[in-house]
């Protein structure tokens, strides 16, 4: 079967990839810039964290000097100190260090030393936090300025708590590292960028190919598209991926094959084995592959699908020809009927011919014995066949079937022994087992050359306590060695299609309706094929299938 091949057209408003390319760019922007603020914020936190611990450093240090130890010692005591000691100290270590500030504080708050010297003396505006023992850190807003201030306790010779050290390093000098190191961070993040930029890139065309270059709005009415076909057509359609999953079915799909949701499964999950999985998993090969189920009869499809060359699974669709089959059945009763007069026609005429030609001689004796003879001809098959078949259905239907097989050579000779009451069980499947048998035995013994003893088919029919049992034995060829299971499959038939009717549902049909009433079928292989069914009793109520009412077509040939 030709595969499928997709072709895909260009549209929309803007390729897909680029809107996309865009809208990934526009992202790695805003993140990166969100990110370089984040980071630049996080790097001056840090950069006040190491500019403290310098403060605390330096105010150490101060604080460790003997000559402001011993001069804030003597001032705690109550000694008059040299005036001018700790400011130069402090002074000193101020513009070594490069702080802002280097105050030396006692414990009532006041200053000793002071990069402003008229602020020396006066007190602090802040209490002394240095009381506990312990270094402290901050920002100041000081006289100077902003500053990243450390504060540690003063201890005089003798280890006693006499003050305080703070000392402040300019912000101006941690804005000046935070500038100084973060063009080297824009660096890093505009590599970053650049590398996000390259695989938003390459997600585009990834996504492109994807997608098959459709755009999105494109994808959007494909998809509503493809619901409102599938859901809206009397057909059942699924799909299938390369590994053998079912991507799509739809409602009637459902329906026809009852496998419920089944998306993601495979058909071995769904289905058990049998003729109807083989169909659709593409085991068998074909168009139009008819397969029976219990309440169906239906036609499968399948062919796989291809794009760029590349297998993308396959597309089977199935139909219900259930209502088709059943009008075609009735179709052919009703030439089978047609025939069957047709025949008794032919035959009335000659008789007719005969009959005038003999009164035109004036063989009027003879003229009279064929008209005795061609009067119960008819009625003596007719009484042969209610002798031994109590049911008026059964009887018109064998009579129908011989006279139709009378027309193309073939004797249908009901058996001496058959037995069938007038109301006999399961009649309307009897009614089909033994239509389709028949009319296959007919066909069989019909074609091919005649054997010595004339083409022939027997039917017997008898009926017990415990069921009905049907036999017809014909003179045809015979079932092929090793086809005795094969046969009963659907669309098995050695024989052409005949005119409306699809042949290898017959002996299918039987098969499938034996079977779920309980009943057996048996064939002998060789010439001269014997079909032995029993159908018992029913053991429970219920309707018969609209197949299940008629012949459908012969089989074998």
């Amino acid at each position: 079967m030709t595969p499928i091949r997709i072709r895909i057209g260009r549209g929309g408003r803007g390729r897909l990839s680029a809107r996309i390319l865009v809208s990934q760019l526009a992202i790695l922007a805003l993140t990166g810039v969100i990110g370089f603020g984040l980071f630049a914020f996080a790097q001056r936190s840090a950069l006040d964290r190491t500019y403290e611990e310098r403060a605390v450093a330096i105010a150490r240090t101060t604080a460790a000097d003997p000559q402001v130890r011993s001069a804030m010692q003597e001032s705690a005591s109550g000694h008059v100190v040299r005036p001018g000691v700790v400011q130069a100290v402090a002074e000193r270590i101020r513009q070594s260090s490069g702080a802002s500030y280097v105050v030396v504080i006692d414990l009532h708050g006041i200053r000793h030393s002071h990069p402003m010297p008229q602020l020396v003396g006066s007190p602090v505006a802040e209490p002394v936090v240095a009381r506990d023992g312990q270094p402290h850190v901050g920002t100041d807003q000081g006289a100077t300025g902003r500053s990243a201030n450390g504060r540690v306790p003063l201890y005089g010779p003798t280890g006693e708590l006499v003050g305080e050290v703070s000392v402040g390093i300019p912000e101006h000098d941690v804005l000046g590292e935070l500038w100084h190191e973060l063009p080297t961070f824009a660096v890093y993040a505009a590599i970053a960028t650049a590398l996000g930029a390259a695989a938003a890139y390459l997600l585009a065309r990834r996504l492109k190919r994807t997608t098959f270059g459709l755009e999105l709005e494109e994808i959007a009415g494909l998809l509503q598209d493809r619901e409102a076909m599938l859901h809206g057509i009397r057909e059942g359609v699924l799909a299938f991926a390369p590994d053998g999953r079912i991507s799509v079915v739809n409602d009637e799909a459902r329906r026809l094959l009852g496998v419920g949701t089944a998306l993601g499964s495979t058909l071995d999950e769904v289905l058990p084995d049998g003729r109807l999985r083989r169909a659709l998993d593409g085991t068998l090969t074909g168009t139009d592959i008819s397969v029976l189920t219990d309440e169906h009869c239906l036609v499968v499809n399948r062919m796989p699908v291809t794009l760029h060359g590349r297998a993308l699974g396959a597309v089977v669709t199935v139909r219900d020809r259930t209502e088709l089959v059943g009008l075609l059945r009735e179709l052919d009763s009703v030439r089978g009927l047609t025939d069957a007069l047709r025949a008794q026609q032919h035959e009335f005429t000659n008789r007719m011919h005969t009959l005038a030609g003999l009164l035109d001689i004036g063989a009027y004796d003879d003229a009279y014995d064929l008209a005795v003879e061609s009067a119960g001809a008819g009625q003596a098959l007719t009484e042969f066949v209610r002798g031994r078949i109590g049911n008026p259905l059964m009887v018109g239907l064998v009579v129908a079937k011989t006279t139709v097989a009378a027309e193309r050579g073939v004797w249908v000779e009901l058996a001496d022994d058959s037995a069938l009451g007038a109301d006999p069980p399961q009649l309307h499947r009897l009614l089909t087992v033994v239509g389709n048998l028949l009319d296959n035995a007919i066909d069989a013994a019909g074609d091919g050359p005649p054997p010595a003893d004339g083409r022939a088919v027997r039917l017997t029919l008898t009926e017990d306590e415990r069921g009905t049992t049907v036999r017809v034995a014909d003179t045809g060829p015979g079932i092929p060695p090793g086809a005795r299971e094969s046969i009963f499959e659907d669309g098995w038939s050695t024989r052409p299609d005949r005119g409306t009717a699809r042949r290898g549902l017959g002996l299918a049909l039987v098969h499938r309706l034996v079977s779920r009433h309980g009943g057996t079928i048996t064939v002998s292989e060789g010439p001269g094929a014997v079909f032995t069914v029993r159908l018992p009793d029913p053991v429970t109520a219920g309707g018969v299938n609209a197949l299940h009412a008629g012949s459908v077509g012969g089989d074998r040939g």
